[in-house]
């Protein structure tokens, strides 16, 4: 193959763009990757989950030290905090990760290309390196995919300055706790950060649109996760829309109003976090002057194996809609190689959880009990806390519960959703069970170690049929 010209083209190298170009090199294509930032890893690796997790384990540790846990029988002096060191870690981790993808790129004899990539005509990308003054190179392909990923979503009068106000990104980057915080937004980035934060010492106020935390999850399990959280110290100002923000000498002011109307009030912090959401990035790719269609928000429209409107061209990930998640990404981008390598790649978008990584932990799984009402499935359910679990006894944290939502006629697993210690692995045993189209009894008649808390995901499969043991 001529040089400058490959089977397999990815624009993007996040999770779903570089695990898409290692499965088609292992299917024995030329792949390419570019990616404008000087690291791989995309939003994920660099500034969003693997980051973000690091902040929440040590902030998890400095807060369960700084406690004494008298029951168990441990009494501590103080606890000192240093900020500096544990920022230290997080980059460390994030940097040792993304070192990692880099090998894996030699390893599969990637060519890989730093700079923007855009689509010029039919086969055709120009990567253009940083700098002013770079000359832009022309490469060729036969498939081009599109991998960029998404970006923060804006808040109408609230202009995000990674100083006072800040995105995600400038909130994994502070250099002191501040003494009071504002999360506009009570998903997943809203919540986790709004955890570290309130950890390490700052007076946590988290604003919501809508009714509940966690949009999309079960309603159930957000109202736990809710009075749980509350319970730690952050306050909720839910069914409430931000109108406006204003800095002053000593932080933010918001201006708020209740959706449903009313009088409008003023909520002031040292900082403010905008995690309302995150938008497909698309900007500067030549989508639009190739014909690629995009629906209404902008996501870019593919059909059921990843290709868009103009032939040769795919696009998978948060581009593309769906649940904005790094293992979904992936999926979708081993499934992309292995059909464009003439093999039946499929992604089962019912088997892909979420998780939380709050303490305890939320995952949710399948359909939610809400949507099977909407849908009018006859259903069964299986719930039972960790509070009649021994192991969880044995470790103190017994708040929580997993609840198994299975079909009244079949008994096959429609939803799991949990709430408790380990929920994100413990949630991996259902994606199994789903994913082979298993049945609440079959998780039920699966042995369990003992002591474990995987024993409460058995018991909630026990409960949809009325047979719990231990409660």
């Amino acid at each position: 193959m001529a040089e400058n010209s490959y089977d397999f083209l990815v624009i993007g190298g996040g999770p779903g763009g570089y695990v898409a170009a290692i499965r088609a090199a292992q299917l024995g294509m030329s792949v390419a990757l570019v990616e404008k930032r000087p690291t791989l890893g995309g939003t994920c690796l660099n500034v969003g989950c693997i980051p973000s997790k690091a902040l929440l384990h040590s902030s998890h540790l400095y807060e369960a030290a700084g406690h004494e846990h008298a029951g168990l029988g441990i009494k501590t002096g103080k606890v000192s905090l240093d900020l500096a060191a544990m920022m230290k870690h997080k980059a460390s981790v994030v940097g040792d990760t993304v070192k990692g993808v880099d090998f894996l790129m030699k390893k599969n004899k990637i060519t890989r290309l730093e700079g923007s990539g855009a689509i010029t005509a039919k086969g055709q990308v120009s990567v253009t390196p940083s700098g002013k003054g770079a000359k832009a190179e022309s490469i060729t392909a036969k498939h081009i995919v599109i991998a960029t990923g998404s970006d923060v979503a804006p808040l109408p009068g609230v202009e995000i300055d990674e100083k006072n106000i800040l995105s995600s990104t400038g909130a994994l980057e502070l250099s002191k706790v501040p003494k009071s915080l504002l999360v506009v937004g009570a998903g997943v980035i809203g919540l986790e950060l709004g955890s570290v934060w309130r950890r390490l010492g700052a007076k946590v106020t988290v604003v919501e649109f809508l009714d509940a935390i966690l949009p999309g999850m079960d309603g159930e399990l957000c109202k736990q996760t809710q009075r749980i959280l509350a319970k730690q110290g952050i306050e909720f100002r839910l069914s409430s829309k931000v109108t406006g923000a204003q800095s002053t000498k000593t932080g933010v002011t918001l201006k708020i109003e209740p959706v449903a109307g009313g009088a409008a009030q003023e909520l002031s912090a040292e900082k403010v976090l905008v995690a309302i959401g995150r938008r497909p990035y698309t900007e500067g790719l030549g989508l639009k002057e190739a014909g690629v269609a995009m629906d209404r928000h902008g996501f870019v429209t593919v059909d059921d194996q990843f290709a868009t409107n103009v032939e040769g061209i795919h696009a998978i990930g948060d581009v593309i809609g769906g649940a904005m998640l790094a293992h979904k990404a992936e999926e979708e981008g081993l499934a992309l190689a292995e059909i464009l390598a003439g093999q039946a790649g499929h992604v089962n978008y019912q088997a892909i959880p979420g998780v939380v990584y709050t303490w305890p932990e939320v995952a949710g799984l399948g359909a939610t009990e809400e949507a099977l009402k909407e849908d009018g499935i006859d259903y069964r359910v299986g719930k039972f806390p960790f509070a009649a679990n021994a192991r969880a006894r044995a470790m103190g944290n017994t708040d929580g519960f997993v609840k198994i939502l299975a079909d009244a006629e079949s008994d096959e697993v429609l939803g799991v959703h949990i709430i408790g210690p380990a929920a994100g692995d413990l949630i991996q045993e259902a994606v199994i069970a789903m994913e082979f189209g298993g049945t609440a009894e079959d998780i039920a008649r699966s042995s369990h170690g003992h002591p474990g808390l995987s024993e409460v995901v058995k018991e909630a499969a026990l409960a949809v049929a009325g047979r719990a043991l231990h409660m």
